[in-house]
C-alpha cells in the first residue's frame, strides 16, 4: 500500500465523507475538500488548491463532471469519476485525457461485486443470444436522491448483454424509494422458465472502497481506463 498520497474530493456529499472516512486505509491524506460552496463555479479548482495533490476523486453531479474534468486535467492531476449521469459528455472527457496526458478511471459503478455482475450478465446474454424464445429485463432500484434514472449500472449492464450479442428487446426499468443503496437486476422468461440475476448492495462502502482501489491504481498512470482494467487487467 502506497504511504504518503495526497487526495482531493471533488463533491463533498455522502460519498465524499466516507471516502474522507476510509481514505487513510488506503494510503491517503485528504488534502482537498471541494463542494457546492467553494467550488461552485470551479473556483475551487486552482494550482494553488491542488499543489501536491496526487489523483482526485469526483463525485459531484452529472453538469459538473466535464468542467471538473477540464480543469484538474489542465493542472496535470489524476482523476477518478464516480459520478453518473454525465456520459452524452464521454467522447469529451477521452479527448481532454488524451490532450491533457493524465490518467482517469471511470465507471457507473466502483462496487467490485457489481463489476463481477457486469461479467455475469454479458455471458449469460451470450448463452442465450440465439434462444429466440427468451426474452430480457433489467431492472433496478435506488433510493429518492439519486439524480440519474435509469442509472449509470443499469446502463452499462444492457450495453454489456448488446456487446455480448444480445440483439433482441430488452425492457429497461427503475425505481426510486426511500433510503435503498441499490439493486440491479436482470432476467430471462420463457414460457419454460426464468433465469434471474441479481446484485443488491448493503450499503455505500463497496463503492468508496472501489473508488479508494481505483485512486491508488491511476496514480502515475496515463490514459482513459474503466474500473474493470483495475479489477480484471
Amino acid at each position: 500500500m502506497a504511504e504518503g498520497r495526497k487526495l482531493a474530493i471533488v463533491g463533498y456529499g455522502k460519498m465524499g465523507k466516507l471516502i474522507e472516512q476510509l481514505a487513510p486505509e488506503h494510503g491517503f491524506a485528504v488534502a482537498l475538500k471541494l463542494d457546492e460552496f467553494n467550488n461552485q463555479d470551479y473556483e475551487g479548482i486552482t494550482t494553488e488548491n491542488f499543489r501536491g495533490v496526487d489523483v482526485a476523486i469526483d463525485f459531484s453531479i452529472p453538469g459538473a463532471v466535464a468542467g471538473n474534468v477540464e480543469r484538474i486535467a489542465a493542472l496535470g492531476v489524476n482523476l477518478v469519476i464516480g459520478t453518473t449521469g454525465w456520459l452524452e459528455h464521454l467522447e469529451h472527457v477521452r479527448r481532454v485525457v488524451e490532450e491533457r496526458a493524465i490518467g482517469l478511471v471511470w465507471s457507473p459503478n466502483y462496487s467490485i461485486g457489481v463489476n463481477v455482475f457486469f461479467r455475469l450478465a454479458a455471458e449469460a446474454a451470450r448463452l442465450l443470444a440465439d434462444e429466440a424464445s427468451y426474452g430480457a429485463w433489467a431492472y433496478e432500484i435506488h433510493h429518492t436522491t439519486k439524480k440519474d434514472a435509469p442509472s449509470g449500472t443499469l446502463l452499462k449492464l444492457v450495453e454489456e448483454m448488446k456487446r455480448a450479442g444480445y440483439g433482441r428487446p430488452i425492457d429497461v426499468s427503475s425505481n426510486r424509494a426511500g433510503a435503498h443503496p441499490g439493486t440491479h437486476e436482470i432476467g430471462f422468461d420463457s414460457a419454460a422458465d426464468t433465469i434471474t440475476l441479481r446484485h443488491t448492495a448493503r450499503s455505500r462502502e463497496g463503492f468508496a472502497r472501489g473508488a479508494l482501489k481505483a485512486a491508488q491504481w491511476v496514480v502515475g498512470k496515463k490514459g482513459f481506463h474503466e474500473f474493470t482494467e483495475v479489477l480484471f487487467s
